[in-house]
Order: C-alpha cells, then sequence, then structure tokens
C-alpha cells in the first residue's frame, strides 16, 4: 500500500482546526475508522501515521497560512480521554520497519512543534482533560505548557513498559529527564506504573505544569493561552499564504516534481535525487518562493523513500542548473532574514535538512559539471556520507566545470539536530577548517580548492570518475543494510549531544532493537497478547 505523506485541512478526518484572533485550537477527535490500514479501529483518540500525517501537515500550515497565530491549544474532541498514544492493534500487525518509520516521523512532528515555538513564536498548550497515555502524554510534553484538570480521573502515564514491553518511542525518556527535568528516580516510578500520575503529584513531580479545577477550566485555558501569546513577536497584521497541493507525477520509474527529480533503480537498490536551480525571478515570494516550492517537494521525496521504498538503501544527491541563481535566492533569505515568512521558509529548510540527517539511507553526493551545489543546497554535500566532485570538464557535455559556492546561510541557518552547523560537525576539532572555509564565503570554488578545503571526500578527473563512482556505489548496495543504518546514525553527529540526537540515537539503537526481540514481536510478546488477558511471555535473559 502507497504511504502518502501529502493531505489538506479539508481531507482531515481526525483533527478539527478552529481560530480566535491571535489563539488557534487543534482538537484530537480520531475516526475510529479512519485508520490507514484496514480492519484497525483507532480507539480512544489512539493514532496511527495517517493521523500523525494530518497534525505535521497542521503544524506547517499555522506556520505559514496564519501569520496571525500566537498560540495553539492542544485539546480533545472526545470525554474522558485526551489521547491514548500509539493504536497497538496497527503496532501489533505492522512491519518492523514501518514500526520504527512510525516512530521516526512522529518523533519529527513533536520537534517541529517544538521548533515552532522556539522560532516561530508559535507557542504550544496542551489542555488535558481526561486520560494522556503513552504517546498521548509525549503529544502534550512537546508543548511550552501542560495544564490538567483536576477531576480525580485525568492522569497523565507513559505505560510502554509495563503493557507492552517496548519504550516510549517518540522521546518520552529523554524529555521527562532532559526537557521537564524530572528527577530520575521519580520518572523510573512513573513509567514503571500503569496508572502514572494524576493531580497534585503530577505537578510536584514536574509532569504538568498546572493543575486546574474543572469549575474554572475553561477560563484559565483562556487565560493561560492569552499570556502564552504575550510572549509571541508574531505579526498580527500581515496576511498568510496558502499552501497549495505539490506539483508531483509519481510513476514506477520515479517521482517528477517541479524542482525535483527522483529516479528509482531498482536492480542498484539506489534512489537519485536531483535538485534544480530556480529560472525566473528569485525575488518571487509567496507560494512560488523557489526555497520553498524545493523545500515542500524534497521533504516530500525523502518521506515517499522511507515508507515506500525500503530497499533503495542509497540516496545519490545531484544537482542541475546556474549557481547564480541559487545564491540570488540565499542572499534575499539572508537581507530579510527578520521577516517572518523568509523565518519560516528558512525553518523549514533546516527542517528538512534534518530530516535528511536521520534518514536510514547512504547518502552522497556528486558534484559534476552543471551542477548548482552552491549556498542552501551545499548542505547536500555536508548532509552526505561521502561527496565527490568532478575535476575539470567532461568530454561531450556543453558545462563549465563543476563549482561548490558557500554563502552565509551555511553557517548558522541550518543547525543540525545536535545544535551545530554541517561544516562545524564536519570540521568538528578542527577550527581552523572551518575558518578557512568562511573565509572563501561567495567564491566559487574548483574541485582540486574543495578538496584542499576539505568541503569534499575527494575529486576525481574524467579518466577516473565513472570508475570510482561505480565502485563505491556498488560497494555501498554489498554491505549489510542494519550495519550501515548503525554506522550512519552513528558518524553523523559529532559533537555534543542535545535532547534531539539522545531521541533519535535511542529510536535507532534500543527501540528498533526492542521491537524485534520475541517479547515484543513474538507470538507470545506483550504486541501480540494486548487486550487478550494473557500476560506476555518474557525471554528472562538480560542482554
Amino acid at each position: 500500500m502507497l504511504i502518502d505523506f501529502t493531505t489538506e485541512p479539508s481531507r482531515y478526518r481526525h483533527w478539527r482546526v478552529a481560530f480566535a484572533g491571535p489563539v488557534a485550537t487543534l482538537t484530537l477527535d480520531v475516526d475510529p475508522a479512519g485508520g490507514l490500514f484496514p480492519g484497525t479501529e483507532l480507539k480512544l483518540n489512539s493514532y496511527d501515521l495517517g493521523v500523525d500525517i494530518e497534525l505535521a501537515d497542521a503544524v506547517t500550515r499555522l506556520r505559514f497560512e496564519h501569520p496571525e497565530v500566537r498560540v495553539v491549544v492542544l485539546r480533545s474532541g472526545k470525554e474522558n480521554v485526551f489521547c491514548a498514544g500509539a493504536n497497538i492493534g496497527t503496532l501489533a500487525k505492522a512491519s518492523h520497519a514501518h514500526k520504527v518509520n512510525f516512530c521516526k516521523f512522529t518523533n519529527e512532528t513533536r520537534l517541529a512543534i517544538e521548533d515552532a515555538s522556539e522560532h516561530s513564536g508559535q507557542r504550544y498548550l496542551a489542555a488535558i482533560s481526561g486520560t494522556a497515555a503513552g504517546g498521548g502524554y509525549e503529544l502534550a510534553a512537546a508543548c511550552d505548557w501542560i495544564m490538567l484538570i483536576d477531576d480525580r480521573r485525568s492522569a497523565v502515564s507513559l505505560p510502554e513498559v509495563p503493557l507492552l514491553g517496548v519504550l516510549p518511542g517518540t522521546g518520552g525518556l529523554t524529555r521527562l529527564t532532559d526537557k521537564r527535568r524530572v528527577r530520575r528516580d521519580r520518572a523510573d516510578m512513573f513509567c514503571a506504573t500503569e496508572e502514572g500520575a494524576r493531580g497534585r503529584r503530577a505537578v510536584e513531580w514536574g509532569l504538568v505544569d498546572e493543575l486546574v479545577p474543572p469549575s474554572a477550566w475553561e477560563e484559565r485555558v483562556a487565560a493561560r493561552a492569552q499570556a502564552l501569546a504575550d510572549t509571541s513577536d508574531r505579526p498580527h497584521d500581515r496576511p498568510g499564504l496558502t499552501l497549495p497541493p505539490l506539483d508531483r507525477t509519481l510513476t514506477e520509474g520515479g517521482i517528477t516534481y517541479r524542482y525535483v527529480r527522483v529516479g528509482f533503480d531498482q536492480s542498484g537498490r539506489r534512489a537519485d535525487i536531483t535538485i534544480l536551480a530556480p529560472t525566473g525571478d528569485t525575488s518571487e515570494q509567496g507560494v512560488g518562493f523557489w526555497p520553498l516550492v524545493m523545500a515542500r517537494a524534497l521533504d516530500d521525496a525523502i518521506l515517499h523513500l522511507r515508507s515506500n521504498e525500503p530497499q533503495l538503501g542509497t540516496v545519490v544527491f545531484r544537482s542541475e542548473g546556474d549557481p547564480a541563481m541559487v545564491l540570488a535566492a540565499d542572499a534575499l533569505m539572508v537581507d530579510h532574514a527578520d521577516d517572518w515568512f523568509i523565518r519560516e521558509v528558512r525553518l523549514l529548510l533546516k527542517r528538512v535538512f534534518k530530516r535528511i540527517d536521520v534518514t536510514s539511507r547512504s547518502l552522497f553526493t556528486l558534484i559534476e559539471p552543471g551542477s548548482c551545489f552552491t549556498g542552501s543546497l551545499a548542505e547536500l554535500v555536508f548532509a552526505a556520507d561521502r561527496a565527490f566532485m568532478f575535476a575539470g570538464s567532461r568530454s561531450g557535455v556543453n558545462h563549465e566545470p563543476a563549482e561548490l559556492s558557500l554563502s552565509p546561510l551555511n553557517f548558522g541557518a541550518y543547525l543540525m539536530g545536535n545544535g551545530l552547523t554541517r561544516l562545524a560537525t564536519r570540521f568538528w576539532g578542527a577550527e581552523n577548517s572551518l575558518v578557512e572555509a568562511r573565509k572563501r564565503i561567495g567564491e566559487p570554488l574548483t574541485a582540486e580548492e574543495a578538496e584542499e578545503l576539505g568541503l569534499v571526500t575527494a575529486a576525481y578527473d574524467e579518466v577516473d570518475w565513472d570508475e570510482e563512482v561505480r565502485l563505491m556505489l556498488e560497494e555501498r548496495a554489498s554491505f549489510s543494510p542494519d550495519a550501515l543504518s548503525g554506522l550512519e546514525a552513528n558518524l553523523r553527529f559529532a559533537g555534543p549531544e542535545t535532547m534531539e540526537t539522545k531521541i533519535f540515537g535511542r529510536l535507532t539503537a534500543w527501540q528498533n532493537w526492542i521491537f524485534q526481540r520475541p517479547g515484543v514481536a513474538g507470538d507470545e510478546g506483550a504486541l501480540k497478547r494486548y487486550g487478550s488477558g494473557l500476560r506476555a511471555k518474557f525471554d528472562p535473559d538480560r542482554v
């Protein structure tokens, strides 16, 4: 079944959006019959990937289409339950790859909420009335402020360990300790208790921020929303723009967008992604602004490869077009960095590049004659596991020799999950190399110069290029995919640990492993026996 990550509000089955001045309300009201996979019932506001696809779309649209919105209130449309977390029936039936990709996408969506709070001035408030369990509480933990109604029924919990034999897979454990600073022993008790915490204990332990009596609930939610809105710098007098459907054509051989082409090489287990430079006026803002259109297409392409083409284990990035046009778009985004729209475009590009960073594919970038890897597009060079540059001209090709250029955006706009730029990560421990690269901003660098500066892995001339590239790709396809996922995840994030790198590192290693253990996925495992009345059978050996 093809999983489509595109949607828009008129197609939502699980979320409702309402607006009142600077306040938007996102109401989760899951259609039990609206599961992504046939035969699953999404009870108690539990969610599957389809619910999260709608949420991710809503978060992005709120940022671009509603500059006046300064605070988003997350609520439930069902009585006595905020959200029961990920749907267990769906997880029990899903493939291992789907489980892990589901957790990864959910993490990225939660991080997009936190990014909106920190960088877009769009705060998030969780108003919990009812039970918030597992992923439901994790959704609330992604917000700036959590309110819990004090009705003796409403509670928060992370019951995955006692009920399912897995971890709170959307960053729950890490947000407890690193974001909410819950004491380790209390976090241990909380995560080992099915019923979780309610009332005063939830506040005292730092699991929620505010406890509210039922009689004052609506009034206090409105007051807290206004207080959060008052901390925002979003404009109240600028019109938003409606994000149009993606201009996309899917075939058996690949996907074509306006500025992105994706080709599938099934025999080589490879996807070739080519980014096209703008050809018109790069000062055109709005829905046709090249960085926005390109970023949305690239994001969709990466998500499609993750879920629909699992055997294409290598991604090769190429580019075509005039580098000057890319630099012109970068210059506009530098000169107007304080404009709310330009800010949102830059933040979208940052999130797309970060999604590439944590995608379990081998990433290679080829800089060839006719390429336009400059400025923002150079991030795809530095995101790659290896990048190769063609030295000189290619016979029979009417293009100037390949060039690589840097712009100011490469030095701060697109931070990775470790809080560093890709260049700073590349040159971790070699500060002089970073300084030398910064001196060359705006210069078209030849293959020899880029190699000397350490910006590419190697430069090859026409004699060696085809053979070296062929050998590299064939060798990569011959390695263990599991070993490569581990290798790449370990090498891509040099430098400091952050909440974000911990979340994805633990998902890649621990949750990936746990999801395959018989105590979880076996016929007598927790996922299969959940709700049956039978206890799961666990292997008592510690590994």
